[in-house]
C-alpha cells in the first residue's frame, strides 16, 4: 500500500476555452493570491496530456487541503483536474486524479 508521504505536491489544472479564458485567468490569479500557490502560464492551446486550454496551479500538500474545497465552491462552472506529484506521472494522472466538474479524457500516451 502506498503511503501519502510520497506526495511531494499537487498540480491543479483549470480548463477553459476562448469564451472562458478571462474567467479562468481571474480564477487562477485569485487562487494564487489567496493560497500562495504557484500559477503557471495560461495556455491557449492543449498542452501535454490535457485536452483543453489550461492553467496549472502548483500546491504543497498543506496548501492543497485548503485549495481543493475552495475551488469546489468557486470554480464558476470551469472544469478542474487535480493530481498528486509522486514521481510516477502516468499513475498520478490516470489513477490518482480528482475532477471538479465533468471528467475529460487525458492523452496519457505521452507517458509511455
Amino acid at each position: 500500500m502506498k503511503q501519502i508521504d510520497t506526495i511531494r505536491g499537487y498540480h491543479t489544472h483549470v480548463y477553459f476555452d476562448a469564451q472562458s479564458v478571462e474567467k479562468a485567468r481571474t480564477l487562477c490569479e485569485t487562487t494564487a493570491t489567496l493560497f500562495g500557490v504557484k500559477m503557471g502560464r495560461v495556455h491557449e492551446q492543449a498542452v501535454g496530456p490535457h485536452p483543453m486550454w489550461s492553467c496549472q496551479l502548483g500546491a504543497t500538500p498543506s496548501q492543497f487541503s485548503q485549495l481543493l474545497p475552495w475551488l469546489a465552491l468557486n470554480r464558476d462552472g470551469l472544469i478542474v483536474f487535480a493530481h498528486p506529484e509522486t514521481g510516477n506521472h502516468l499513475e498520478d494522472h490516470r489513477d490518482h486524479g480528482i475532477w471538479l466538474g465533468t471528467g475529460l479524457d487525458l492523452d496519457l500516451s505521452i507517458f509511455s
